[in-house]
């Protein structure tokens, strides 16, 4: 397995996964998913990326680092290709998206998600991220936010 930056051949992958993802787990697409895969190539002009974990041409997972405003970057679209095994290509892919967006210039990280989604969760706590409480998660699926903050190191 390897980590690789978005390819167009990967592109519709991306929102496959998403969709059959979020569909799956809540029913329906909300108007910010449909906005984000149709608003990709805009999204990398500015900044952000899309990661995939690839094995023998295959995607199998794919997560997406977004700037927003502030240093604030947001970590979303984690999803995976539930026709394949791909033990660890969903955190390795959201590595890579924290990577990609770190060292860009993100002092916070920021998730939305669910808590119903015990796999998920645990991958974010695995990499240091903190429960944060919102009025508004911005998705009617969301009820549950994270953010990561990027240490700051002094020298003496």
């Amino acid at each position: 397995m390897q980590i690789i930056q978005f390819e167009e051949r990967y592109r519709q992958d991306f929102i496959d996964f998403n969709t059959d993802w979020i569909v799956s787990n809540f029913g329906f697409l909300e108007e910010n998913d449909r906005e984000t895969f149709e608003k990709i190539d805009e999204e990398m002009k500015a900044g952000a990326m899309i990661f995939f974990a690839v094995e023998n041409n295959v995607a199998l997972a794919t997560c997406m680092a977004l700037p927003m405003e502030g240093g604030t970057w947001e970590i979303c679209k984690l999803a995976s290709n539930k026709n394949v095994p791909h033990k660890g290509a969903g955190s390795a892919v959201f590595e890579a998206a924290m990577k990609w967006a770190l060292e860009h210039g993100a002092e916070r990280l920021f998730i939305v998600s669910n808590s119903r989604l015990k796999i998920a969760l645990h991958i974010y706590e695995k990499y240091g991220f903190k429960e944060i409480k919102l009025k508004d998660y911005g998705y009617v699926r969301g009820d549950i936010a994270f953010e990561y903050i990027k240490e700051r190191r002094f020298l003496m």
